[in-house]
């Protein structure tokens, strides 16, 4: 009984789709695709935080790689005098060691939370923009669908399709408009 049930339903669902008018040629479904990483790389925006990020990067770096340093140093120094300093000099040596790789890995931990945190802040922004710019294009050229072109989302899409360049000059226009 259920399983004739279920065969009337989807009958009836399949038949009335039948009689749903269908949209003339003049509306077509109109689609776009645009890829947000490269537009978010290639505008003028997204140039300048890749180059802001790039400058912390260096700066924390540099910090960790002195760090680094230290603690070779001092390796290489308890690794000379373990046979001629006390046991009391050795042990105070190879806490100060401890310490020092503590404070190493606390350092590189902590930079690599304040550059991803800066990432998520100069990309963030950016991306919503891109978004906004997006909607905007939609608005006006009356889009139906918009598909981003993530890495392996779209296997094929004809060229003109592609909205990314106008998206990232649109973009580029309204940010120059404003400084």
């Amino acid at each position: 009984m259920k399983k004739i049930l279920v065969v009337v339903v989807l009958s009836f669902c399949l038949l009335s789709v039948g009689m749903i008018p269908q949209k003339s040629n003049a509306e077509a479904l109109k689609v776009g695709i645009v890829d947000l990483l490269r537009a978010l790389n290639e505008s003028e925006a997204g140039k300048r935080a890749k180059a802001d990020l790039e400058s912390l990067i260096k700066s924390k770096q540099t910090s960790i790689e002195e760090k680094g340093k230290n603690i070779e140093k001092l390796k290489a120094e308890l690794e000379k005098q373990a046979a001629i300093i006390s046991a009391e000099a050795k042990k105070a040596k190879e806490e100060e060691l401890e310490r020092l790789i503590r404070d190493y890995q606390r350092v590189v931990a902590d930079s690599q939370a304040e550059v991803k945190k800066k990432e998520g802040e100069l990309t963030g922004e950016i991306l919503k923009d891109l978004r906004e710019m997006i909607n905007k294009i939609v608005q006006e050229e009356g889009y139906n669908l918009i598909l981003e072109n993530a890495e392996g989302l779209v296997l094929y899409a004809n060229k003109s399709l592609d909205l990314t360049d106008k998206v990232i000059k649109r973009y580029n226009e309204s940010k120059a408009g404003k400084k």
